[in-house]
């Protein structure tokens, strides 16, 4: 059981909890967290020691066996290349310096076979981004799903495709300039995931699908109504949060979940085909 980026371990804590119902599992399980931040893995520890946690500093480092991994906001923030079109060539966007200030400048432009096999809708001038991390991570978990067994759900903020520049850096959960500080600002960018869903072959993957019509296809008005009958109190608050993770106008529709599965089988809950 694995989670890659799990924060301060909140999400791992209501899995497990909730794990509990399901006869064998925990038994069965062995806890391994994918973080490099010593600040957060002290913070995963301290939520999660009833479990004994391992800790892998990349995907690779898993053991072997079956995985049932989830990955929440975990994509959008590996590091991206920019690229923009010109004409029938290609300018990448990198990083320089202008005195003792960071930059962005454009290279020359040259040719990109692979960018025109994968942007062929791009018009001239536009920006896209490609994820070369996360791209060999999926290449990873969808052949180890296939060859091992598991499952891997995850959720994120992005499209199928598209173009456009989606890097923004927030500070303090608010807007910041990404090159001002660096080191001080959290980078994301929005997630392709059809990409994803090609590297991850030959395991079956299902999605993505808008995170609003998962989530109400696995009941989770029924689960509202459940959670607010027995502590009334929180029955606002409960409502507000089910709206802003299904209602289009909030995460709902940007954010996507995909699900990788051994091939041959069908779609798991939340995932049929509507």
């Amino acid at each position: 059981l694995a989670e890659l980026g799990p924060g301060r371990g909140t999400l791992m804590a209501d899995a497990l909890r909730l794990l509990r119902a399901v006869p064998g599992f925990l038994d069965a399980a062995e806890l391994w967290l994918v973080e490099t931040s010593p600040a957060l893995r002290a913070a995963q520890a301290a939520r999660l020691a009833a479990f004994s946690p391992r800790w892998a500093a990349r995907v690779e480092d898993l053991p072997p066996g079956p995985l049932f991994l989830v990955a929440n906001e975990f994509f959008d923030a590996l590091p991206i290349r920019q690229h923009r079109r010109l004409d029938a060539l290609w300018q990448e966007r990198r990083v320089t310096a202008e005195g003792e200030r960071l930059a962005f400048a454009w290279t020359a432009p040259r040719a990109e076979p692979a960018l025109d096999a994968a942007f062929p809708f791009a018009a001239d001038g536009a920006v896209v981004e490609v994820n070369p991390a996360a791209e060999a991570i999926a290449a990873r978990l969808g052949a180890r799903i296939a060859a091992e067994g598991g499952a891997a759900l995850v959720f994120d903020y992005g499209d199928l495709d598209g173009t456009g520049d989606t890097l923004q850096a927030l500070r303090a959960h608010a807007p910041a300039d990404p090159l001002d500080r660096p080191g001080t600002a959290d980078l994301t960018a929005h997630v392709r995931f059809r990409p994803l869903v090609e590297a991850a072959r030959p395991a079956g993957a299902f999605g993505p699908r808008p995170q609003g019509d998962v989530l109400r296809a696995l009941g989770i008005e029924a689960r509202a109504e459940r959670l607010a009958r027995g502590a009334p109190d929180q029955a606002e608050r409960i409502a507000r949060d089910v709206h802003r993770l299904t209602d289009p106008s909030e995460m709902g529709r940007l954010f996507k979940a995909l699900a990788l599965l051994p091939p041959g089988g069908g779609a798991p809950a939340g995932f049929e085909t509507p």
